[in-house]
């Protein structure tokens, strides 16, 4: 088992898909980077990989133990270590992982490419380490609130959030929205279908706007968002949070 040293990382908190955790070229200023004084790195199976990047569920015991108080967080002056914190690679792919204790991934970084480059050449000669993964292995289940990877493909860390914070208002709207408001937003949607609408029921109209706005990212979407949002505080101050401004 191999180590590293002076590993720039950017976590992200609490993320159960692989697309949420942004690569270094998606880094912003405003980002808290941490440097990890050592971290240990690890060559897995690309099952494991997957379910390390895109599940918040507990690692293997055996994974944890290799792992066990082998990486340091450099902190001003100080030295800290960390229960279970990783490098993990399937040979083309690299994720970091600081589980702050517990048995789940709950932070999540990618690397800067010099130092991926660097994990590359470390694992060249090591073989993946068959972690058993059996009891590990939940059914990744997709839906508006945690949306496929192919519904944020090619999409920017602006545009995904903002197609996130669009489903989230979407899921208030089916949740606590009556029959007219779901119309009337599809209506918002495709104005053109005015007629068609006021004909559905409140699962048609719901079916039909959910699937429409999942195809990709637009200025349409980001307008119909800022519709859609407007008035109700806790989406607003998301929207700042990622728009740098006030809903119009």
């Amino acid at each position: 088992m191999v180590h590293m040293r002076d590993v720039w990382v950017n976590w992200f908190e609490g993320e159960e898909n692989g697309y949420n955790v942004c690569d270094f070229f998606e880094w912003r200023s405003d980002d808290r980077i941490e440097v990890l004084d050592q971290v240990v790195v690890v060559r897995v199976s690309p099952p494991l990989f997957d379910y390390i990047e895109n599940q918040m569920s507990d690692l293997p015991e055996d994974l944890l133990q290799d792992v066990y108080q082998k990486s340091y967080l450099r902190k001003n002056m100080s030295r800290i270590q960390l229960d279970y914190a990783f490098v993990a690679s399937d040979g083309e792919r690299i994720i970091a992982v600081d589980t702050m204790g517990y048995k789940t991934p709950i932070r999540k970084s990618r690397l800067t490419p010099r130092q991926e480059q660097l994990v590359y050449e470390l694992l060249q000669n090591e073989s993946d380490i068959c972690y058993d993964l059996q009891g590990h292995e939940p059914k990744k289940e997709h839906h508006i609130l945690s949306p496929d990877p192919k519904e944020m493909k090619g999409l920017t860390r602006k545009e995904r959030q903002l197609k996130q914070l669009l489903y989230m208002a979407l899921d208030q709207l089916f949740t606590s929205g009556n029959e007219a408001e779901i119309r009337y937003w599809l209506t918002e949607w495709e104005p053109d279908r005015y007629d068609e609408i006021q004909g559905m029921d409140h699962h048609q109209a719901w079916e039909t706007l959910y699937r429409d706005v999942r195809q990709g990212w637009s200025e349409h979407h980001y307008h119909f968002c800022e519709s859609l949002i407007k008035g109700q505080a806790f989406f607003e101050k998301l929207w700042e949070l990622e728009h740098g401004e006030s809903v119009k």
